[in-house]
């Protein structure tokens, strides 16, 4: 069976002077990503695809390099566009998120709608299925886009309910079959995959 793995980046070093993009991982983050990495998860996947933000690429580099695969990264996979409002302290930005998940068809704000970063995603996944038609995949990539993408393969409506577990680094998992994703396990912290 081929296996589709979706993670996201871990904890990060918030700087509000520094465009989000660009942020990178804390030590909290390293460390858990290096603890994954160590424990050879995933076992052997044939590619593994990045957003180009900052903290998507080290995580990706962290576990590709043991590995010996390369990072492809997916200019288009980048988390929902927050450019209009910039850096939000913590619960302005959970309120900000709260209207995101709850009217995808709009924005929230200025925001990219869910519903287009749900569709960019999903051309994403059509594309690297496409390109990289043998062997698993693991993309790595941000919580609300992955959470989209998850919607979508489970035949959800977008919701927050879904969403990654607070602190991020975080894993769902689908099968890749001829009629299209199948859902496996939705998110769960990645200290909880062991090689699998």
């Amino acid at each position: 069976m081929r296996l589709l793995f979706y993670l996201s980046h871990p904890q990060v070093d918030i700087d509000p002077e520094t465009p989000v993009t660009n942020w990178s991982l804390s030590n909290t983050g390293w460390g858990r990503v290096m603890a994954l990495a160590a424990r050879r998860w995933p076992k052997a996947p044939a590619h593994v695809f990045s957003s180009t933000e900052t903290k998507a690429r080290q995580t990706a580099a962290i576990l590709a390099t043991p590995l010996g695969v390369p990072v492809n990264i997916l200019p288009r996979s980048g988390e929902v566009d927050r450019s209009s409002t910039g850096y939000l302290p913590q619960e302005e930005h959970e309120a900000q998120a709260d209207l995101l998940f709850a009217s995808p068809m709009e924005s929230a704000n200025g925001w990219e709608r869910a519903i287009d970063a749900q569709s960019r995603m999903l051309a994403n996944l059509a594309q690297i299925q496409r390109t990289h038609p043998a062997g698993d995949l693991l993309m790595v990539g941000h919580g609300a886009v992955g959470t989209f993408l998850w919607c979508a393969i489970a035949g959800q409506r977008i919701h927050r309910g879904a969403d990654q577990l607070p602190g991020g680094g975080c894993i769902w998992m689908a099968s890749l079959t001829v009629t299209g994703p199948k859902p496996l396990q939705p998110w769960a912290r990645m200290e909880q995959y062991s090689g699998t």
